[in-house]
């Protein structure tokens, strides 16, 4: 937790000195950014006083807004001039072992972040590096018996946090505090962009993801049980 605090916080002052550099005046600073990075003047809030770090995509592109390295702004590493090879913009796949970092509602949206002491579960399935573990709480993601693909309470779901989301596919989204979760399918329609249950119990609603502030955390590429 100490670790993590400090991780916030030199991000917070390298952040800082990089809207300076890169002429962003304190005042409207928040608003800037979000602006021009396409979230929430809250969530960079967030950023500018050490509440929160912006996940890896994210990252990149306020490091390309303000024309620093995302590894320097991220960890502090010096600029080397070869940022773009070290963090392969081609998307380096990897297949291996995950961690499981904790559990996503498939219903509502839940606290995400209820992290376990740390397991690594493999897959065949080539992903980003980056990819992780969770595990399905809730049933809006169970469907009828015989209609195709579901995800039943307990599962896990492998996601890829840098793979691009198409229309159907399934993916995790977190509302604006980054503390909250849900795992849906997602559909790309004329009204707009939905997270979709697969159950049709009523109970379950679709979320529409400007009016909820939903940001995709990724995509999942796989699913399976744990045997043992």
């Amino acid at each position: 937790m100490v670790h993590d605090e400090k991780l916030r916080e030199d991000f917070s002052v390298r952040l800082a000195q990089a809207c300076s550099d890169a002429g962003i005046e304190e005042h409207g600073r928040g608003v800037i950014l979000a602006k021009r990075l396409g979230v929430t003047p809250k969530a960079v809030s967030k950023w500018l006083n050490s509440e929160s770090m912006p996940r890896q995509g994210k990252m990149k592109e306020l490091a390309k807004v303000l024309n620093v390295s995302a590894s320097w702004l991220q960890y502090g590493e010096p600029d080397n001039g070869v940022e773009n090879v070290t963090h392969l913009d081609i998307q380096p796949s990897h297949k291996g072992d995950f961690p499981v970092l904790g559990k996503v509602s498939a219903g509502k949206f839940k606290e995400a972040v209820q992290h376990f002491d740390l397991e690594y579960l493999s897959t065949t399935v080539k992903c980003h590096p980056d990819s992780y573990w969770l595990i399905v709480d809730g049933h809006s993601m169970t469907a009828p018996q015989g209609s195709g693909v579901s995800f039943l309470e307990g599962m896990l779901i492998l996601v890829d946090p840098e793979r691009e989301y198409c229309n159907g596919n399934f993916v995790v989204a977190y509302c604006e505090n980054k503390h909250m979760a849900t795992f849906k399918k997602i559909s790309i329609e004329p009204e707009g962009t939905f997270l979709v249950p697969l159950n049709p119990d009523p109970t379950y609603k679709r979320i529409n993801i400007a009016e909820e502030f939903c940001e995709i955390a990724g995509v999942v590429v796989d699913a399976r049980w744990k045997l043992f």
